[in-house]
């Protein structure tokens, strides 16, 4: 740019720190505001006042800018995912802006910018005489009063703590055409020309001045509309980005309907480009003969905003977003209002745990088995990957396209994150059905069971006083109608813990769930971060009546939080709370902490517990009801699957050492039976088995993720629990008495119906387990019973054979069931004569019956025949 020349203005900026600004403010209330006084009274000690008022500076900040959300790619490198900001603006210094650009701003908007010291006194004069007159053809603002007016405007753009209402009247005061405000902008750019070099003035107004619509600054304007940098435009280009400035709504190059005033406009900028020496002839001549069209004009496609996110990655944005407007990122400000503050002048560059990757693998997989245009029902469906030991969530997709439209909502489309809670963009969760049973699980073991213990699946309904809970909204106990149930295989008979779990039986749950106090498990649960989804985030509104033990009460979750509470069980109850944003730069380049994970030992959860847990849980995925989605890659998981009531939603959530996965496929709205229906030829509530079983093999195979332990058993103590003792005194007793002492010992009866013994017919001959055995609780007791037929053997060892044999036949039997057999005697070893009995079948002392009995009588002789 060609050397700015000396004027009289500039010796005028120069002696103003000499005569001060009251005198300053004297010429111009002369100049310019005592026109008006002849017309409407004002004094000029008013105006005068007002000027001296003012500070004799302001500040030129950075201006808000753009923020990106960025990924990390497994290389290493940065993957973008969205900008996003409250005004369109890239800050960038003057050297990174076409020389055309800066000529163009100087010829256009203040052609002795280089003269004055901040305000262009011939032009005030004028200006003035002709606003009295009504004969006026150009302002008298210079681009460093412009400059002074935008400042004030983002100032009040920027307000905290204010109404909107508030704000917009502070931005009409700022640009009000008044001669109040006109005089403030005056002092304000001669005290800027006093602090600041004239390149850095012009600098601050190229990227600061409107550019149309939410457009700020030559560098967003370039790429806006000629999909180019700053520092790549042309001679025309550049005028008409000038151009838009006098009158951004009516120049703006967004619409075809302002092409013809931003030409104008931008002739009368090239003609004054010309008369300053800024370009030759032929460059004005070539520029002007190129018409403002389409041709012209190159619009870039809209990349701000979620909406126009990488795909796939537009409720990532959106959850990141809520997630720094919630205030979770405590880096941005010391308080809430001003992380919001910070946030909204932007520049700043957000990193989010997000795998790239996995998060398009899981986004293919969820809309090749739950398209997001089927339409025979409101078909949904959300998978949320978290890591183990850290919180971070590694992927959020869900079946449906991200569209924040309303006036274009679609069958396909939704503004509604499946994966987390309603404070994030979310829904208002889904019920967990069955897979919410591992709460009760825990609570179970912490209370001292074992995973051997018993209960009859049988049973299909438990009166609502038997749930012990003494939380509040129990109102000290449960009443009402028994609460009735089935299981979802109609199992029966006695299952003890292991096999429950794998089956999810409701009857073995629902009865473990009257062994411990109700408020336990929501204690337990909240331990892990389990909270409703459009709830208290701190979980103390769950409730915890009888339903929710097989999750079919209120009691709605997001994926994301299914999907860290099972990461804390796989991990010995070190629970993590989820997090989106790892770190954030700020833009002077400094790295500040993301969300906080407050990764800590569950409180009410032992490492202990939790392995035993996770043991059991192990059973749906290798032998239960998640058999059909197990990887089978060489990763062991912890499962449990939900189904709630009439399959109206249904779970799959599984967990590694190293990664954790929440499923959900069901009803958006709505209460389609998902056993009722297909989904491109799979029943639907079947879906969660290729759909898990495709996510895990996606998670398992990225490097770190898959591999490592399995989920050895827990010690004796969590298996048998406190173990019940057999009674004892049972046997010849009544059948009905050892089975009031079995059940009253926790144990189970069973009749093994009768059996040859002496006892009189019809009592207990034996028990087995034996009497005082010590046993898991519920184990089955089984108890035979005498049918008196029995008689006692006679002991006839070392009897002749022929005594012997008559014993026998005394005691019952007769000669044609009586055998003998005869046995060599070694070598030294002694014979009777006549020869003893050496052994006997049956033994002496047993009780047998003789009609189904045969004896055998063995001999010992020097030979036998």
């Amino acid at each position: 740019m060609p050397a700015p020349k000396k004027s009289a203005s500039s010796l005028l900026a120069a002696i103003i720190g000499t005569v001060g600004f009251s005198a300053l403010a004297g010429l111009l209330v002369t100049v310019m505001v005592a026109p008006a006084i002849a017309v409407t009274g004002m004094t000029a000690s008013n105006t005068l006042g007002i000027f001296e008022s003012l500070p004799e500076y302001m500040v030129i900040d950075n201006q808000n800018q753009q923020n990106e959300i960025v990924a990390k790619n497994a290389d290493g490198t940065n993957f973008h995912i969205a900008t996003v900001f409250n005004q369109n603006r890239e800050q960038v210094p003057l050297d990174q802006m076409s020389d055309n650009l800066k000529f163009a701003a100087v010829a256009g908007e203040d052609r002795r910018f280089y003269d004055h010291g901040g305000v262009d006194f011939p032009s005030v004069a004028r200006a003035a005489i002709g606003n009295l007159t009504h004969r006026a053809t150009s302002g008298a603002s210079t681009i460093t009063m412009q400059l002074v007016r935008n400042i004030r405007v983002q100032q009040a753009f920027n307000e905290t703590g204010v109404t909107d209402k508030q704000r917009a009247a502070d931005i009409n005061a700022a640009v009000y055409p008044n001669l109040s405000r006109k005089l403030q902008e005056m002092k304000y750019a001669i005290g800027l020309e006093k602090k600041y070099s004239k390149q850095t003035i012009l600098a601050a107004y190229l990227n600061i001045v409107g550019m149309g619509g939410n457009t700020y600054g030559v560098q967003a304007a370039a790429q806006e509309y000629f999909s180019t940098s700053a520092s790549n435009l042309t001679v025309a280009q550049a005028a008409s980005l000038i151009a838009i400035v006098q009158n951004p709504n009516q120049n703006s190059l967004d619409s075809a309907t302002h092409y013809a005033a931003n030409q104008k406009r931008r002739n009368v900028i090239l003609g004054a480009m010309y008369l300053a020496h800024y370009i030759t002839d032929a460059q004005y001549q070539q520029a002007r003969a190129i018409p403002v069209d389409a041709k012209f004009v190159h619009l870039s496609q809209p990349t701000q905003g979620c909406l126009h996110a990488a795909p796939g990655f537009q409720f990532v944005c959106e959850d990141t977003l809520n997630r720094i407007l919630n205030g979770n990122v405590s880096g941005l400000g010391s308080t809430k209002a001003d992380q919001l503050a910070n946030w909204k002048a932007g520049g700043y560059t957000v990193y989010v745990s997000i795998v790239p990757t996995l998060q398009d693998q899981a986004n293919a997989i969820l809309k090749q088995y739950t398209p997001p245009d089927y339409n025979t029902f409101a078909l949904g469906s959300s998978a949320v990957t978290t890591q183990v030991g850290t919180g971070r969530i590694l992927t959020m997709a869900q079946n449906k396209n991200f569209n924040n439209d309303p006036s274009n909502l679609q069958v396909s489309t939704t503004s509604v994150n499946f994966g987390d809670d309603k404070i994030y963009g979310g829904s208002s969760g889904f019920q967990p059905g069955s897979s919410y049973k591992p709460y009760t699980l825990l609570a179970f073991l912490k209370a001292g069971h074992g995973l051997y213990e018993t209960f009859d699946a049988g049973v299909r309904q438990l009166p609502m006083s038997a749930f012990p809970d003494t939380c509040p909204d129990a109102l000290g106990g449960w009443t009402g109608p028994p609460y009735q149930f089935t299981n979802d295989a109609n199992e029966t008979g006695p299952y003890n813990i292991l096999r429950a779990t794998a089956a999810s039986v409701n009857a073995i749950f629902l009865q473990m769930g009257t062994t411990v106090d109700q408020c336990s498990t929501q204690k337990i649960a909240i331990s892990l971060g389990v909270h409703r989804a459009n709830g208290a985030q701190d979980g103390s509104d769950l409730a915890t009546n009888p339903s929710c033990v097989i999750g079919v009460c209120v009691n709605t979750l997001s994926p994301v939080t299914q999907a860290a509470a099972f990461a804390g069980i796989a991990n010995g109850g070190l629970y993590c709370h989820p997090t989106m944003i790892d770190s954030i730069t700020d833009p002077q380049g400094n790295s500040i902490p993301g969300e906080k994970a407050n990764c800590a030992q569950s409180s009410e959860v032992t490492p202990e517990v939790a392995n035993a847990a996770a043991y059991a849980m192990t059973g749906p995925i290798t032998s239960g009801t998640a058999y059909a989605a197990n990887p089978r890659d060489g990763t062991a998981y912890i499962a449990k699957t939900g189904t709630t009531d009439q399959a109206i939603q249904t779970w799959l959530v599984g967990s590694s050492h190293q990664a954790s996965t929440a499923l959900w496929i069901g009803n958006i709205s709505g209460s389609q039976n998902t056993r009722f229906v297909r989904v491109n030829g799979t029943i639907a509530a079947l879906l969660r088995n290729p759909v898990f079983q495709s996510l895990a093999r996606s998670v398992d195979a990225y490097p770190g993720l898959g591999g490592g332990p399995g989920f050895p058993a827990p010690s004796g103590q969590f298996l048998t629990g406190t173990p019940a003792i057999v009674p004892t005194g049972m046997v010849g007793g009544t059948p009905a008495a050892a089975q009031a002492a079995i059940q009253l010992a926790q144990l189970t009866y069973a009749d093994g119906g009768p059996v040859d013994s002496n006892l009189p017919a019809g009592t207990v001959a034996s028990v087995n387990p034996g009497e005082g055995a010590q046993v898991p609780r519920g184990t089955t007791v089984t108890v035979y019973t005498s049918n008196g037929l029995a008689s006692q053997a006679p002991n006839v060892l070392g009897m002749k054979l022929s005594d012997a044999q008559q014993a026998f036949v005394t005691a019952g039997w007769t000669s044609s069931q009586i055998t003998s057999t005869c046995v060599v005697a070694a070598p030294g070893e002694a014979v009777t004569t006549p020869p003893s009995v050496v052994t006997q079948v049956p033994a002496g002392g047993a009780a047998v019956n003789p009609s189904s009995t045969s004896v055998t009588l063995t001999v010992r002789k020097t030979t036998c025949p």
